[in-house]
């Protein structure tokens, strides 16, 4: 009934195994991968008729987690699973980018891809299972694709590149010293085609270096793949490029002129208005048959193309008269927002990010439900983009892919050089807020949200600045572009963002649109790109050298520690203690399992209140010390001093004076405060306390001179 096919291989201490023939066989391809015992369907399909009228490839990638998958049940009221969650969304992103440039050009077919994570073994991201499944699949489907491609994940311990290190070292990332790296790189067999990562201050050639390392191991995965389909990959589809050469020429005849002086603009909205009326100029100089083709929109996008892209490598000009390594124009600015905790607006040529930063307290923590478990993170950084950044009226919706794409990058960029928990008690939150956008909102986003963060009196441990890197290749000529402007990305054959501080790189992102890029081309981007990230760090410190001021309108936390057997009694029965501490005190309380306390208000004197009512209940008195304290209670033989806190201890009526006392009454009143000395504890723990050792007015101990 099946027939089945199946290929292993050993790779990164486990045993990869891709398998196909068996499940969902309507589908143009699938392939269920698996590493360990994480295991990844992906199913492929694509329309075998085109999109008419599209100018973009309909490709969809959709990655998604089932909880069955680690043995749980979602949370939340519904208990299945809704929306995508961000490692969802980024992980269909990671999927997309190495392999939609590998479709033959002018492939208009909607296609998609969906992978499913049947099984999680918490030990192997399925991230990584889920690009070998979806390369498979494709290269089974008969799609037109060039691939295989084949991934890895890459770590850096000691020294020493890893390969596919575990879950637990990558969640645990900023918690270990030890671990500089995570850092996913997807490839054919010659190239690559996509990083993805985050560092701790890494070298260009230790980043280069682990690309290189990830491109080496992978190759047996590409292999693997090309020995199954050679036992059960479909016929290739029959799909001819669309011929429009001769359109292409009247095209070019009767608009090259017109579309070189349009792009001549230097400014983004001029020079778009230009290429517009180019378009039009162009379109009236055709038939009306030609006007209708519908290929007319890939001629005038090959004409742009060829008109920026022949410039730029003939006299090393750019669109905006720019010269190949020159940054925009920077001005930084902090403090602009008044009940801000810290805000910054960062502008860079003719893009903008306004970005701010509140604080708030472990309550104010994500906890994360994922599948290897929920655990919470007290740094968020969310991104926006709305229409009028870039000059038009569109929906305004929730955050899409692009988004949360950018907003991860930003993050991953500032994550490396936040402070402890232990030293900085606070749950950051930074919102970028796209004002402007022609080129690398990101990068505008890491550069405004270090500034930010500093303005908000976090102790970063350096300013981080990014930049976007393009590059123009033609034949054997090539061009790397420093911070690139979005025609340049558009038109462009990569975009390579990196972000990083004047010590080494946090945050290394790159796509590449054509076949494939090579070392040298990679390391001269790098190197190019640190001159630029200086550039920009030297302009950021115009503004910030340091941290700011801590916003009066910022909570206060302060940190104690308490015995663990001591936790009880600070929380009470029910929480009666705690919510008590909470109301007198006026300030928010958070206590650990491991006796960790931070208490937190805008008002220092609430701080101060709530850590003495806490000491009061966990502070043990000493045994030697002398106390000021109230008598509470009197009794015939001897009277009850509240001394520490609400501990109360027995004054024997021997121990009131040095002079025989008949009854206590005769010389304490109830309230009355006195000088007491701790003599000890009885066999019963009973506290001991004395009086006559101690002088009543001065509060000296009255020293036995026989």
């Amino acid at each position: 009934m099946f027939k089945e096919f199946k290929k292993s291989i050993e790779w990164g201490g486990e045993t990869l195994t891709l398998e196909t023939g068996k499940i969902a066989r309507q589908a143009d391809a699938c392939v269920i991968a698996t590493l360990g015992e994480t295991s990844v369907l992906c199913a492929v399909v694509f329309e075998k008729k085109p999109k008419v009228g599209f100018d973009f490839f309909p490709l969809t990638v959709h990655y998604q987690e089932k909880y069955y998958a680690a043995g749980k049940i979602p949370g939340g009221f519904f208990k299945r699973e809704a929306r995508p969650t961000e490692k969802e969304t980024l992980t269909s992103r990671l999927i997309d980018r190495p392999i939609r440039p590998l479709f033959v050009p002018g492939f208009k077919h909607e296609t998609q891809v969906i992978c499913t994570v049947l099984s999680h073994d918490l030990e192997n991201d399925p991230d990584v299972v889920a690009m070998i499944a979806a390369s498979a699949a494709l290269t089974l489907s008969g799609a037109p694709f060039r691939g295989p491609i084949g991934c890895a994940r890459v770590g850096f311990v000691d020294g020493e590149y890893t390969l596919n290190p575990s879950c637990d070292d990558m969640h645990k990332l900023r918690e270990n010293p030890e671990q500089k790296l995570d850092l996913v790189v997807a490839g054919t067999k010659d190239a690559v085609m996509m990083v993805e990562s985050e560092a701790y201050e890494l070298s260009e050639a230790e980043m280069l270096g682990a690309v290189k390392f990830g491109h080496d191991a992978m190759q047996p995965v590409i292999d693997m793949i090309i020995d199954l389909a050679e036992d059960a990959a479909k016929d290739m589809f029959d799909f001819v490029p669309a011929d429009y050469s001769e359109l292409y020429g009247k095209v070019e005849a009767a608009g090259e002129e017109a579309m070189r002086a349009a792009f001549a603009n230097t400014d983004k909205q001029e020079r778009t208005a230009a290429v517009s009326a180019a378009r039009d100029t162009i379109k009236a100089a055709l038939s009306e048959e030609d006007q209708e083709d519908s290929q007319l929109g890939n001629c005038f996008k090959k004409l742009e193309s060829a008109v920026v892209r022949g410039d730029v490598i003939k006299t090393g000009k750019r669109i905006d008269g720019r010269d190949l390594t020159t940054v925009r124009p920077i001005v930084s600015e902090v403090g602009i927002l008044p009940r801000t905790h810290g805000s910054s607006l960062f502008t860079r040529g003719e893009t903008q990010g306004l970005v701010v930063t509140t604080l708030g307290t472990g309550d104010d923590e994500q906890m994360i439900d994922a599948l290897t478990g929920t655990y919470r993170s007290n740094f968020l950084l969310h991104y926006n983009f709305p229409p009028y950044s870039v000059g038009e009226a569109g929906r305004m919706m929730g955050p899409g892919r692009r988004e949360v794409g950018h907003g991860k990058l930003a993050w991953r960029a500032l994550q490396a050089v936040l402070p402890a928990a232990t030293d900085f008690p606070y749950t950051v939150r930074v919102v970028s807020e796209i004002t402007e956008s022609n080129g690398s909102s990101s990068m505008a986003s890491v550069c405004g949200g270090s500034l930010s963060m500093m303005d908000a009196g976090v102790p970063l441990k350096s300013a981080v600045a990014g930049v976007a890197m393009g590059l123009i290749l033609e034949g054997e000529d090539y061009a790397v572009l420093t911070d690139i402007l979005g025609d340049e990305d558009h038109l462009g054959d990569m975009d390579f963002k990196v972000a990083g501080t004047e010590s080494g790189i946090t945050s290394l992102q790159m796509d590449i649109k054509v076949a494939g890029i090579t070392a040298d081309i990679m390391e001269k981007a790098l190197d190019q790109a640190k001159d630029g990230r200086m550039h920009i760090l030297a302009e950021m410190n115009k503004a910030l050298t340091g941290a700011g001021d801590f916003s009066i309108h910022a909570p206060r936390i302060e940190t104690m520690n308490v015995p663990a057997d001591k936790i009880r009694e600070v929380i009470g029965s029910g929480g009666k203690v705690i919510r008590e501490i909470v109301e007198v005190s006026g300030a928010k309380v958070d206590i650990n399992d491991d006796g960790v306390i931070k208490i937190a208000s805008a008002n220092g004197e609430s701080i101060e209140k709530a850590m003495a009512m806490i000491n009061e209940i966990v502070a043990v008195p000493e045994v030697g010390k002398i106390y000021t304290g109230k008598v509470v209670k009197l009794m015939d033989f001897g009277a009850f001093v509240n001394f520490f806190g609400k501990r109360d201890g027995l004054v024997h009526v021997s121990q009131l004076s040095n002079e025989r006392v008949n009854h206590p009454k005769d010389i304490l009143t109830e309230g009355q405060e006195v000088k007491v000395k701790l003599m000890g504890f009885d066999d019963r723990g009973k506290v001991r306390l004395s009086m006559k050792v101690v002088d009543q007015e001065t509060g000296e101990e009255i020293k036995n001179e026989g």
